[in-house]
């Protein structure tokens, strides 16, 4: 791993998510190495040459003027790497971030694959709402493995029942779901009772590691090579249909909400945990065209 300190001007970047108006990354480059990793489209802003997750650029920023102007605004911590990458626990950007937004009064989301945000709930809890959102793909450690390097599912569980029982909303990202492959339902019996939303996303190959991943299951999960051809080199979306049906019966089974490919509605209650699928989102904005 290629770990670099560097200074910057400033940490906050305006953001076009729909969630967020600012992004927050302390790092640049992610050491988590995810095989499908969207935000691999980074490297180009990097000046780096060596691979997609083999390189951490620390970020040391100039004081932020006036935080609380920012009050009531949105920031999403972890648009384009993970505030909580192993290097945190030396460095400890993100912290020193939560910090200098003391008493901003900002509504702050967090989005992690790792444990280590429990360390920080003394800070977060000083937030007004805040909401840390993990990601899960599988409940196999073994595939979890093939995909990643970031902690074990279960100690991401771990840590979402720990915030969740220290009164912070939390939510998982079941993404991306791997066709044939991704025990949706499966993991949605594990994080129910710790989840105010759930996020449905599935997998979309695009950009380099398209052609990785179909190796991986050709290699790997034969039996399923003719269904990833279907998906994605021939755009057949029945895979994704049956599944929002299935998805769909077993949440209204549960007594679950269920929202498709829209964020649910302000003024209506809803029964918790509200699951959400945005298996046919066609535009995925990009948080930020620098770093």
């Amino acid at each position: 791993m290629v770990i670099k300190e560097i200074q910057v001007k400033n940490i906050l970047t305006k953001s076009n998510l729909p969630i967020a108006g600012y992004s927050i990354n302390p790092y640049i480059g992610c050491s988590h190495a995810c095989k499908y990793c969207y935000a691999a489209f980074m490297k180009r802003f990097t000046k780096h040459d060596e691979p997609w997750g083999s390189f951490v650029d620390v970020k040391y920023w100039e004081p932020i003027k006036n935080p609380q102007k920012y009050a009531g605004k949105t920031m999403i911590i972890g648009s384009v790497t993970d505030g909580y990458l192993p290097q945190e626990a030396i460095y400890k950007r993100t912290r020193a971030f939560l910090q200098e937004m003391q008493g901003s009064n900002i509504n702050l989301i967090i989005t992690t694959k790792s444990d280590l945000v429990v360390r920080d709930l003394d800070l977060i809890k000083t937030y007004p709402n805040p909401l840390i959102a993990w990601s899960i793909d599988s409940l196999d450690e073994n595939f979890k493995k093939e995909m990643d390097h970031a902690p074990s599912i279960q100690r991401r569980i771990e840590a979402l029942k720990t915030c969740h029982k220290a009164g912070i909303r939390t939510s998982c990202f079941i993404s991306p779901i791997f066709p044939g492959i991704t025990d949706v339902e499966g993991i949605i019996d594990k994080i129910a009772p710790y989840c105010q939303y759930i996020w449905l996303e599935n997998l979309n190959l695009r950009g380099g590691f398209k052609k990785d991943i179909l190796d991986y299951i050709k290699n790997n999960y034969p039996k399923l090579e003719e269904l990833y051809q279907e998906i994605y080199n021939k755009n057949n979306l029945t895979y994704w249909e049956k599944l929002s049906q299935e998805i769909e019966e077993y949440t209204k089974q549960k007594g679950y909400s269920y929202v498709i490919d829209k964020e649910p509605f302000l003024d209506k209650i809803y029964a918790l945990p509200i699951i959400i699928n945005y298996f046919y989102h066609t535009q995925i904005k990009q948080s930020a065209k620098k770093v």
